[in-house]
């Protein structure tokens, strides 16, 4: 391999000012430019008519598409003009091209597999520069005495002799395992997610059962492929099994609270529920944690051992409606039936309020500046919060009142003087 790249470098050298490079250069930008033309439309016809199902594959083979078909156009150049001078520029960008094939490849199953954010940007970042530079290394022809380099390293794990190049390429062996497997994974994931026929509940455990799995035995293969004796693993079974039963006890107690939570179908994803102090809806459910997204717009992350021991509210279990109460407060001298007629109207006529149950309006009790009503209605998508409910109908009902002639109170008291001396009722 190093005699190899080493002649095409002597022939780069002798050929970069004759006609030979020229033409060269000549296929590899006509080369570029006919798959890219054939890329675009490609990928134009095949999405614009292809299954929604399908996108992903497509997606990953529009990635790769551009390289790999300038890379058989420049090799069928290479095979025929191979006849008459010397390819050697074509051969660097056949390998070239490949790299960014993988690079393209990779970068795209990891977007799929991470969620955006830094982690991706870094992860991005981190295999294509290794890719790069592992290409760098082999076309300089470095690379060769790099590993020899590493070979020479040599130490030993208990009885049995390592050497660095054998524990990279254990760890390489194990990263890319784990890789393809989160990879497969998410693609099971999302196609299991999708199956409307199955509950929500379990179609999140057996996703995460599955990852689990996947992932277990990634994890044994990769350690077979490199030869180490997956027998000691017991050891670090029985190493964790103390340290969930004491250290980690906590996490493992969230761990089987999830796993219950899901199974038993108390809570769903999109449920109204208030836990503690908190009320909103949730949006997520882990296997360590709940996610509660709050009327404001707040995420709170809840333990799920908590809801286990403790009370939880779930408004919507049985029907995803909630109840919004509303209370007012109307003066002693004003039309107490017409201001409950009102209210109830103006509940009525708004769009997000249920027909059935019927707003109704109830009275709270007889107070000291006034009398205490509460109206009371129901409206189908709690998620959305109330508080713009709440102001849209308090506006129409204050609008209302003063077309009417009825007055909310505000608190009044009342002095009296007795035999000379000024007596105030206590408040």
């Amino acid at each position: 391999m190093k005699q190899e790249i080493h002649l095409i470098w002597q022939e780069v050298l002798a050929d970069i000012s004759t006609e030979a490079a020229l033409w060269q250069f000549a296929i590899i930008i006509a080369a570029s430019t006919l798959a890219w033309a054939i890329n675009g439309a490609l990928r134009a016809y095949v999405m614009r008519n292809a299954p929604e199902n399908w996108k992903l594959g497509i997606g990953g083979i529009n990635r790769v598409l551009f390289p790999l078909s300038t890379l058989i156009f420049v090799y069928i150049a290479q095979l025929i003009l191979a006849y008459w001078q010397h390819t050697s520029l074509l051969q660097l960008a056949s390998k070239l091209l490949l790299a960014m094939a993988v690079i393209r490849l990779v970068v795209y199953a990891v977007r799929y597999i991470v969620a955006p954010g830094g982690l991706l940007k870094t992860l991005e970042n981190t295999v294509s520069g290794f890719i790069w530079i592992v290409t760098a290394l082999h076309l300089s022809g470095l690379l060769p005495q790099i590993l020899n380099v590493l070979e020479d390293v040599k130490f030993s794990i208990g009885k049995n002799p390592f050497n660095l190049l054998l524990a990279l390429q254990a760890i390489l062996t194990i990263l890319v395992t784990i890789f393809i497997t989160l990879w497969f994974s998410r693609v099971v994931e999302n196609r299991l997610m999708s199956a409307q026929n199955v509950n929500m509940n379990l179609r999140v455990v057996l996703a995460k059962l599955l990852r689990v799995f996947l992932l277990f035995i990634a994890i044994l293969f990769a350690l077979s492929a490199v030869g180490l004796d997956i027998t000691m693993l017991s050891v670090f079974g029985g190493a964790l099994g103390v340290g969930l039963g004491f250290g980690l006890q906590r996490i493992a107690s969230n761990y089987v609270s999830g796993f219950i939570i899901l199974l038993d179908k108390s809570m769903q994803i999109g449920d109204v529920v208030t836990i503690d102090t908190h009320y909103g809806v949730v949006s997520d459910l882990r296997t360590r944690y709940l996610v509660l997204r709050k009327l404001d717009g707040t995420e709170v992350i809840i333990p799920n051992e908590t809801l286990i021991i403790n009370p939880v509210i779930n408004h919507s279990s049985t029907d995803h409606k909630a109840r919004v109460q509303m209370p007012v407060q109307v003066s002693y001298a004003s039309s107490l039936e017409l201001a409950m007629e009102l209210m109830r109207d103006i509940a009525f006529r708004h769009p997000r309020v249920l027909e059935l149950p019927l707003p109704a309006v109830q009275i709270q009790g007889f107070g000291e500046s006034g009398i205490d009503l509460v109206l009371n209605l129901w409206i189908p998508d709690p998620e959305e919060g109330s508080a713009g409910l709440k102001t849209e109908i308090y506006l129409e009902i204050w609008r209302a009142f003063q077309k009417n002639n009825i007055s909310i109170p505000y608190p009044q008291r009342e002095v009296r003087i007795l035999g000379g001396q000024v007596k105030q009722p206590e408040v």
